[in-house]
């Protein structure tokens, strides 16, 4: 009864906080692990041991599947040589750096450990660089390159962590070349080939099914269903769900029904939204029981938290310039991808920030090492809680300033309402064929309320087009048709009061009209 009380205290204080972070124009992430440090400190608050295994097989799974399946795969597989360089090559770099600097300033710890917590440190979150990127407004393509980056980086650097644990804890001379060309080859190989079985097996299964209700229960299965499967065979629950993700996020179309895919949108927005508020709060609710165990000297804690916070700033940008501009030499790449302006690469290096993965795999470093000898394991996390709340607050924090600053070019939203427009008239001109093919099926005023529809929406495509200066006449009708929608809803109201109609028909017609409303608000519905 405790624990649910104490779950139900969170929520809303998750809640509550997002709610204030959108009142003050804030980034919630950030809001929240502020807020989680203050709360970490109140006497009688209650305090929480976060589970590695609860974050990385109960809290992540979900938040990455309704992240892949958002992920548009045309544009993903655009980019995926920026995302690997970034989910992959970047995430081994920032590793071996940290884990070098680790080593030199403490000598008497195995080089496997330290690299350890190289790997635990270097991706940054999944969560975070989606929630910071999209409400900052970046281009669509560096948000398409940070949300490809977490959706993968988390699977090299497990992978990484568990050769460097086995190193550490097994005696290097136990870890050879096979042994980790066998980890990874398990690890990458056996998370996608779970995630294509769940795409055939949960494809199949919502193809089947035409009740809302049991698209949107399978949908919560899927990910934890193919994060179990790949646990089974050891490999990467991440990549497993990314790619399950993805490929029923780019057939959702075929798959369901509309009334599923509302219900399911909806309930991935809420899921989202309370889970990744959860997450940051209960980040900064650890900084009470990080601190306690920690018995190093201040000045020398200082030291060696300042040296690994700046080898995990600096390599993200010594890694992305020649990443960048260096494969621009080849003049395939060349020619293919022109170079982007340099507050690109400054934008997404500034975008680093680490999160509640990094704490997770810190608390699940080994207790001691080869030959049962222990190590400053709680140093070890306290550092890994630091690059979190220092790369979310101060990166995550300025992130708006330094994009204003640098004036990176924005999308043209001209261009994307020129191209939505004339899709919008080819999918006009196609329905009104199948419209022609079917008049002679339905009365005469049947066909003049569908032809009317149709050329509404292309209109209102067109509209975009005239810029927000002015009221176009698609918000004027709306804006009109809202007024009349609210007094349709107080008669419906004041005669269920009266007792003329049931709850039941008024349930009826708030649903009819509630749906009306929403088209006339699509950005309500995001």
């Amino acid at each position: 009864m405790e624990a649910l009380f104490e779950v139900v205290v969170f929520l809303a204080i998750a809640t509550f906080g997002a709610a204030l972070a959108r009142r003050l124009g804030l980034l919630a992430p950030i809001l929240l692990v502020v807020l989680g440090l203050v709360l970490s400190f109140l006497p009688g608050f209650p305090q929480v041991r976060l589970d590695p295994e609860l974050v990385l097989v109960g809290i992540l799974p979900p938040l990455l599947y309704v992240a892949a399946l958002e992920t548009s795969v045309p544009a993903f597989r655009l980019n995926l040589r920026p995302i690997l360089l970034l989910a992959v090559g970047l995430v081994i770099f920032t590793a071996f750096v940290v884990g070098t600097v680790v080593h030199l300033l403490l000598p008497d710890l195995p080089y496997a450990i330290c690299l350890a917590l190289g790997a635990v440190v270097a991706p940054p979150d999944a969560v975070a660089a989606t929630a910071v990127a999209r409400r900052v407004g970046l281009p669509r393509r560096i948000v398409t390159i940070l949300e490809g980056e977490s959706l993968l980086n988390d699977a090299t650097a497990l992978v990484l962590l568990r050769v460097a644990i086995a190193a550490a804890t097994a005696g290097a001379g136990g870890v050879g070349p096979g042994y980790v060309a066998g980890e990874v080859l398990v690890a990458t190989g056996g998370g996608v080939l779970v995630g294509v079985l769940g795409v055939l097996v949960f494809g199949f299964l919502h193809r089947r099914i035409d009740d809302p209700l049991l698209d949107n229960a399978l949908s919560l299965i899927v990910p934890f269903a193919v994060v179990f499967a790949a646990e089974r065979i050891h490999a990467s629950g991440v990549v497993a769900v990314v790619v399950a993700g993805l490929g029923i996020g780019h057939r959702l179309p075929l798959l369901l029904s509309a009334a599923s895919r509302l219900q399911i949108g909806a309930f991935w927005r809420l899921a989202r939204f309370l889970l990744e508020g959860l997450v940051f709060l209960l980040v900064g609710l650890q900084l009470r029981e990080v601190l306690r165990n920690v018995d190093e000297p201040f000045g020398r804690l200082l030291g060696i938290t300042g040296a690994v916070l700046l080898a995990v700033f600096l390599t993200r940008f010594v890694w992305l310039f020649p990443a960048v501009y260096l494969a621009r030499l080849v003049p395939r790449i060349r020619r293919r991808e022109p170079s982007p302006p340099v507050q690109a690469p400054i934008v997404i290096g500034w975008a680093g920030m680490r999160g509640v993965v990094t704490l997770a795999a810190a608390l699940g470093l080994p207790l001691t090492l080869a030959g049962d000898r222990p190590y400053q394991r709680a140093l070890f996390i306290w550092l890994a809680f630091a690059v979190i709340v220092v790369t979310l607050v101060v990166q995550g924090a300025t992130l708006p300033a330094v994009a204003r600053r640098l004036r990176l070019p924005p999308d043209d939203p001209v261009q994307e309402a020129l191209a939505a427009a004339t899709v919008q008239q080819q999918a006009g001109r196609a329905a009104r064929e199948r419209l022609d093919a079917l008049v002679d099926t339905v009365p005469e005023a049947v066909a003049d309320r569908a032809r009317r529809v149709v050329e509404n929406r292309t209109n209102l495509a067109w509209e975009q087009l005239g810029g927000s200066e002015r009221e176009t006449p698609s918000r004027a009708y709306a804006r009109l048709r809202q007024e009349m929608i609210d007094a349709e809803r107080e008669v419906f109201r004041s005669a269920r009061d009266a007792g003329r109609i049931s709850e039941e028909a008024l349930v009826r017609a708030y649903r009819d009209l509630d749906l009306e409303e929403s088209l006339l608000r699509p950005e309500e519905a995001r």
